[in-house]
């Protein structure tokens, strides 16, 4: 029998913090209350922090004898039952990490969340509050005054999760559930003889061959930012303490295919590392970290089967990020595009070196740079970022292996913005199918037998590495403008959609691999990119996007532009006047947990003092072990450095930490429908397919644009529209003119629609209308009966449709009791009735009544001895199971 493995789920998941003068007591346990962890904090320590894990897992049963004893023990007398010794904190969800500014330690707990997704049974939740608790008592606080502006500075948005690595991609974490047999018996040795609990490997040595192999990875720390907030403890406190938690966007929609459920679901991961604010942080540091640099994953799953080895699953990485030189643009001048200023030179591309080194490390080969900054200008101003690239992708490239060189691909996005003769999806599906067809998608299955018996011209054509059980991704796109925003998020929903395609073909949900617009399934589609675009230009450019796919498919409302200019001065403002406290926020809280001592962090001119200097070689400036593996990613070659990483430890097949069917339907608690998260999120039936009867249901069917479930009313004014549109609504008012699309073609300007969340469960939108309108309003919203029904039930029966019911009537009643009255009223209405006969065992088959069949002697004998066993009452063997044992025993073994 195969022995299988499965990610480990963390044990702490609700957590209860206690409190005493002189400590805090932190206990976790997993989501069935089954296991619990102790956590002692001290509270006499002004500024030092001093964390005891006593390495034991208890019972519901001893943590209540233990929290008995602590409150009795610390209430000022004996016996007094007047005031407990042990208070109640605060509950939360999980730790976030220890920080301490000028003072003392706090502990950030997480005290609301919220799910946002499902992958596999393992659920993605986001954070939305977070409580700061000061650790040292008041009797030896040492006060600061400046510790309050501090503590006030602590502000971020996050996702977590307890059982799925969210810092990797999906390739990368069933890549390693998929691991040999052989590597995971060694490490599991190697993990039991360096186990930090000591009670974790009980009966393991009993269990012999059975058992399921759990596996934890080291998260990936690049996208991880609370890593500086939980060093201080890493070492000392059990691993299902250290809750890694990411920054970004995670959305999540239900495609319906013919009722099939497919989940449709987008991760954008942020970069920790030269984080920061749209005009403080640009070009790259001297690590090779990028600003606004975000790694974004659409995965593709077939909701009907949640297991990792047994379902279907596909996904497809890009990246965005800045230009990876040393640039800058200076907002003293207060101007709405600083000029753009080269701060080092760099003749052999250092930082360009270091950080396309990273991205083979993690994505292999072949890297293809797809740059949409302007190219002709009459004042240089973004061409001085593409000649600097283009120099430095040529220096590169002339010591790679010409098979593994960087693919740079130019495209001025605003120049064919502009053109009336160029339609610039089009051109950017041409640069979407070439891209995806070098690097492939991940996919964990093999390809279907229809596939190849009618494989398709294309699927022939596509890169990446064909493994026996699926196929792997191998290099990444790398999308950027000047901000990343506006234009780099349509072109990655461009190349998403293409890859899209490939990964439902893969799965055999389409007979081509082709999407079109104004389909169910690339508008919500379009609705989740949509939301990771406003969400990522929250977070770094301080407004939402400007530029949407509608604007350059010049099918955006004419009310669009009104808006694009007032999130133009919204963005303004934030860059000018609220950037440097959120930036002072991120190198604070996410970077740098203790501020400097000699100045505050809000004085320093910039942070470049804060980061630290690394050189490269000029020629061999990539890792060798990466280019020995290349196409295939470093990071998921199955070596001795990569095995270290890797936590595997042996469970009974029933563990708690490997069970995912309990951790995900929860027997031991009541749920409500209502509360369900799969019913509540997005659906392509629900929310985008049209209502009325007879229109095909699937979702790759091209509707016209007043087809959509998105409005209601349809599309008789544009007035009317502008109120009931919502983001994805497919209407089709007349094109905005030349000036309005090119005015703004920068990623200087967004569009504000605050009513709009970012995440993917939405309301229902109100129509706001006029007295003068409401005749309108009703002869729109109530539609013909002929259209919902399918007939028009004011209209008298046809002699046809009579009869139909009559025969339908007298089938009901011919399937329970009728007196004769009953029976005498019907028979006029009988004649040509056809009489059914019920063929199953039972005498009487209905809704109503049913009565068990008759069962034999020997049956009944048979299951009442079976009854007997389970209470340990045998019956005795006849002459017949003798012999019979007798020839077994004879024909095994003799």
């Amino acid at each position: 029998m195969p022995v299988a493995a499965a990610p480990i789920i963390s044990s702490v998941q609700k957590l209860v913090l206690y409190e005493t003068r002189a400590r805090y007591f932190l206990v976790g346990s997993n989501h069935a209350e089954t296991k619990y962890r102790v956590l002692k904090i001290d509270r006499t320590e002004p500024k030092d922090l001093v964390i005891i894990d006593d390495r034991h897992v208890y019972t519901q049963q001893e943590v209540r004898e233990l929290l008995g004893r602590l409150d009795l023990g610390n209430r000022t007398k004996m016996g007094q039952k007047g005031s407990s010794g042990l208070f109640r904190a605060v509950s939360a969800f999980g730790v976030v990490g220890f920080v301490r500014f000028l003072e003392g330690y706090y502990i950030v707990l997480i005290t609301k969340r919220r799910k946002m997704a499902d992958i596999g049974g393992h659920a993605i939740y986001k954070i939305e509050d977070t409580n700061m608790i000061y650790i040292p008592n008041d009797s030896v606080r040492v006060t600061h005054p400046d510790e309050a502006r501090y503590v006030l500075m602590v502000t971020a948005f996050f996702f977590s999760i307890y059982s799925y690595d969210l810092s990797h991609s999906l390739q990368y974490n069933l890549t390693v559930l998929r691991m040999p047999l052989e590597m995971l018996k060694s490490e599991t040795a190697q993990t039991r003889q360096e186990s930090f609990d000591i009670f974790e490997d009980e009966g393991l040595i009993t269990q012999g061959g059975s058992g399921v192999f759990g596996i934890c990875s080291e998260p990936y720390m690049k996208y991880v930012w609370n890593g500086e907030l939980l060093d201080i403890i890493k070492n000392t406190v059990h691993r299902d303490w250290l809750l890694y938690i990411i920054h970004g966007f995670c959305g999540q929609s239900k495609l319906l295919i013919y009722g099939r459920p497919v989940y449709v679901t987008l991760i954008a991961r942020r970069s920790s590392k030269f984080a920061g604010t749209r005009f403080l942080k640009r070009g790259a540091n001297c690590e090779g970290d990028v600003a606004n640099e975000v790694e974004t994953e659409q995965i593709l799953c077939d909701a009907s089967v949640m297991s990792f080895t047994a379902g279907s699953y596909s996904s497809y990485v890009q990246v965005r990020g800045s230009v990876p030189l040393y640039w800058s643009q200076d907002i003293s001048t207060m101007m709405p595009k600083p000029p753009i200023t080269l701060d080092q030179a760099d003749p052999f591309a250092h930082v360009a070196a270091l950080h396309f080194d990273q991205m083979l490390q993690r994505f292999g080969s072949p890297i293809i740079i797809l740059n949409l900054v302007k190219e002709r200008e009459k004042r240089k101003h973004e061409r001085i970022l593409s000649e600097e690239l283009v120099a430095a992708v040529t220096y590169l490239n002339q010591f790679l292996p010409p098979e593994h060189t960087i693919v740079y691909i130019p495209w001025d996005m605003a120049k064919y913005t502009k053109s009336k003769l160029c339609n610039v999806l089009d051109r950017l599906n041409v640069i979407a199918e070439s891209v995806v067809k070098k690097t492939g998608f991940f996919v964990n299955r093999p390809d279907s037998y229809c596939s190849i018996l009618r494989p398709d011209e294309k699927w022939n054509e596509l890169g990446g590495c064909v493994i026996p059980t699926g196929r792997l991704q191998t290099g990444i796109l790398r999308t950027n403008c000047v901000d990343c925003l506006d234009r780099t998020n349509t072109a990655q929903f461009m190349v998403g959609k293409c890859a899209l395609a490939y990964q439902l073909y893969s799965l055999g949900l389409i007979d081509k691999p082709n999407l079109q617009f104004d389909t169910d399934a690339v508008r919500l589609f379009e609705e989740l990119y949509e939301d990771h675009g406003d969400t990522l230009s929250l977070q770094y450019g301080g407004s939402q996007l400007v530029h949407r796919v509608k604007t350059y498919r010049k099918i955006a409302p004419w009310t669009q532009h009104s808006k694009d200019i007032m999130q133009t001065l919204s963005r303004y403002y934030s860059n000018a006047f609220s950037d440097a406290d959120r930036q002072d926020s991120i190198n604070l809280s996410w970077e740098f947990s203790i501020p400097l001592k000699e100045t505050h962090l809000w004085e320093l001119p910039t942070d470049f003092y804060l980061r630290r200097y690394f050189s490269c070689y000029y020629t061999y400036w990539w890792t060798p072990e990466v280019i020995k593996h290349l196409p295939l990613p470093y990071d998921e070659v199955i070596c001795a450095a990569n095995l270290k990483k890797l936590i595997v430890k042996k469970f009974h097949k029933y563990e708690e930490e490997i069970d995912i069917h309990n951790e995900f339907f929860r027997p031991y608690e009541l749920s409500s429908f209502d509360d369900t998260f799969c019913l509540a999120m997005t659906s392509s039936a629900r929310d985008f397919m049209p209502k009325t009867v007879g229109i095909d249901p699937s979702p790759f069917t091209v509707r016209k644009p007043d087809e959509t479930g998105k409005s209601v009313l349809g599309n008789k004014s544009n007035r009317e529209e502008a109120v009931l549109q919502r983001k994805t609504a497919a209407s089709a008012p007349p094109p905005p003119s030349e000036e309005a699309v090119s005015s703004s073609s920068e990623d200087d300007s967004g569009t504000d629609r605050e009513e709009e969340g970012s995440v993917s469960q939405r309301s229902t939108p109100v129509k706001m209308t006029d007295t003068g309108d409401s005749a309108k309003v009703t002869e729109n919203v109530v539609q013909p009966m002929k259209e919902v029904y399918g007939i028009n039930l004011s209209d008298g029966l046809s002699e046809e449709d009579f009869t139909i019911y009559s025969r339908f009537v007298q089938l009901g009643q011919s399937q329970h009791k009728q007196d004769r009255s009953s029976q005498q009223l019907c028979s006029r209405c009988s004649d040509g009735v056809i009489k059914l006969t019920p063929i199953s065992a039972f005498s009487q088959d209905d809704i109503y009544e049913v009565q068990p069949p008759r069962v034999d002697r020997k049956s009944t004998e048979i299951f009442q001895a079976h009854i007997q066993a389970s209470q340990g009452i045998m019956q005795p063997l006849g002459k017949e199971d003798a012999s019979m044992y007798r020839e077994h025993i004879r024909n095994r073994y003799l």
